[in-house]
């Protein structure tokens, strides 16, 4: 007999806001004492994180697994699609890379793999935690009719658990009345009954004012409102692509601008969310085609595909605009593939990194004297703690998730004492161009005030503080504070009543 009934986090649409409502559980029941066990069976997404084995799951079931006081592991996502473009994606399954799917192709050849993943993670999860509650996000809506037959994690997972599910609505994207009725109209009778109740989130003004359509869904669905969750002005680290770009500039006057390209392929932008956090900044994202301007300093941040992005990046004169930044004194930092655009050739046999397979090199944007060779060897998954050497000694710690060996030219200092983990440079014109394998290098408070107060010191300005902690703190303030608001304003009795089954 499973020891508690699993939870499911069921969402009307893709960023109704699933990932946070399901890190807010999770938080709320740790603090009740149990132990909640977050699982994503099959999540797309290139933000990823590495676990301590080395394995590949996605970020937002990283944060749920902290948000539970735990250390993610990839048996809470089995699944990982990471999209590539041109409607392929590359399979992750058990934190390994399984191959590459077509879309139209995928149900066929993938489904019963994909079962067989998604099953294998809870096991593994039930084995090492069995007194623990599974608490399951979905994937965009659990009604997407041409799917349901080859649904992999939403209603199929939730009957095969038997889990008690809330269904999310976002209030702020408008219709939440017909999101909500249209859902449920689609289930089919089978599924009806795993719906325990409904959560509105996203709501802005007083709670009260929504007291007439509560008492309307109640008596229309039959099923309990829960909460009301309100809008909530922190700046939580976007569930996908789609969130980040609904992100919304910091207001006000801030000391520093930093550009941060947003690639066609971007990945792991959670690398960023440290530099969200800093007051004093304000990050400005830059499509190809856009203005780079002249901010204090510009983030080429990681790519899933960064060939494709390199072109996107020329046909947009962006390469230009890089150039002249450079030029002119500017910073410019490259994270992972980001690092690998700032090279001056790059070599994709294999077609790894949306190249032609050709064999033919190609020319980089010549910022820093790097050479990359995407071979078709193992990609590097490791966590890593070394010691920086520049722009402070101090210990960082990170992880490394990425295709492809680089080299780097005599005239590159070492950013670290591991070998070809990154490099940095002063140019002629006394700015600065570095780039680093390791994601995550921001979230080191030293290294990251440091960093910014050489920008600082550029603009005359006072240097911040270096005695700041790891960004894990923040994220732990953060996720507190999510949770208090849950507990605030959503009531789950219904939801903890239902007897576990057998």
């Amino acid at each position: 007999m499973r020891a508690k009934q699993p939870l499911m986090v069921l969402g009307t649409s893709s960023g109704a806001g699933k990932s946070l409502m399901t890190a807010a559980l999770c938080r709320v029941l740790q603090r009740r004492g149990e132990q909640p066990l977050p699982f994503k069976g099959q999540n797309m997404s290139n933000n990823a994180w590495v676990d301590a084995n080395g394995h590949e799951m996605a970020y937002s079931q990283a944060m749920q697994a902290w948000a539970a006081g735990l250390e993610p592991c990839c048996a809470m996502n089995p699944v990982l699609l990471k999209p590539r473009g041109d409607s392929t994606s590359e399979v992750i399954h058990g934190g390994r890379s399984a191959g590459t799917a077509r879309a139209e192709h995928y149900y066929r050849d993938w489904f019963r793999p994909g079962w067989d993943a998604i099953r294998g993670g809870l096991t593994t999860l039930e084995t090492r935690w069995p007194e623990g509650r599974l608490v399951l996000e979905g994937a965009g809506s659990p009604v997407e009719v041409n799917l349901q037959h080859r649904d992999l994690t939403n209603l199929r997972l939730a009957q095969y658990l038997r889990a008690s599910c809330i269904l999310v609505a976002d209030i702020e994207r408008g219709g939440v009345f017909a999101q909500i009725m249209g859902t449920l109209a689609l289930l089919r009778p089978v599924e009806r009954p795993l719906i325990k109740g409904l959560l509105i989130n996203r709501f802005r003004g007083r709670r009260e004012l929504f007291d007439e359509g509560r008492n309307w869904l109640e008596a229309q669905t039959g099923l309990p409102v829960l909460g009301v969750m309100p809008w909530l002005n922190e700046l939580f680290p976007p569930e996908d692509s789609l969130d980040l770009l609904e992100r919304r500039p910091k207001r006000g006057d801030c000391d520093l601008e930093i550009v941060v390209l947003r690639l066609p392929s971007l990945s792991n932008f959670s690398d960023l969310d440290p530099l969200e956090a800093e007051a004093s900044v304000r990050l400005r994202w830059v499509n190809p085609g856009e203005n780079l301007g002249d901010p204090d300093a510009v983030i080429l941040p990681g790519s899933k595909q960064t060939l494709r992005d390199l072109e996107a990046i020329r046909q947009g004169g962006l390469d230009t605009q890089l150039e002249h930044y450079g030029l002119g004194g500017g910073t410019i930092l490259g994270i992972c593939g980001g690092m690998q655009l700032l090279g001056t050739r790059l070599e994709d046999p294999a077609g790894l990194e949306g190249g032609t397979g050709s064999g033919a090199p190609v020319t980089g944007l010549g910022l820093m004297n790097l050479k990359t060779c995407f071979g078709e060897g193992e990609k590097a998954l490791r966590q890593r703690s070394v010691r920086a050497h520049w722009p402070l000694a101090t210990t960082i710690s990170g992880f490394e998730l990425h295709h492809g060996a680089t080299e780097a030219g005599p005239e590159l200092q070492p950013l670290t004492d591991a070998e070809g983990l990154g490099w940095w440079q002063t140019t002629p014109t006394g700015g600065h161009v570095i780039g680093t394998y390791l994601h995550g290098v921001l979230d080191n408070g030293p290294w990251r005030r440091q960093w910014l107060n050489q920008l600082r010191g550029r603009k005359g300005l006072n240097p911040l503080s270096l005695d700041q902690a790891h960004h894990r703190e923040h994220r732990e303030q953060l996720l507190d504070r999510l949770a208090d608001a849950f507990e605030q304003h959503v009531d789950l009795t219904p939801l903890l009543t239902t007897q576990p089954r057998s």
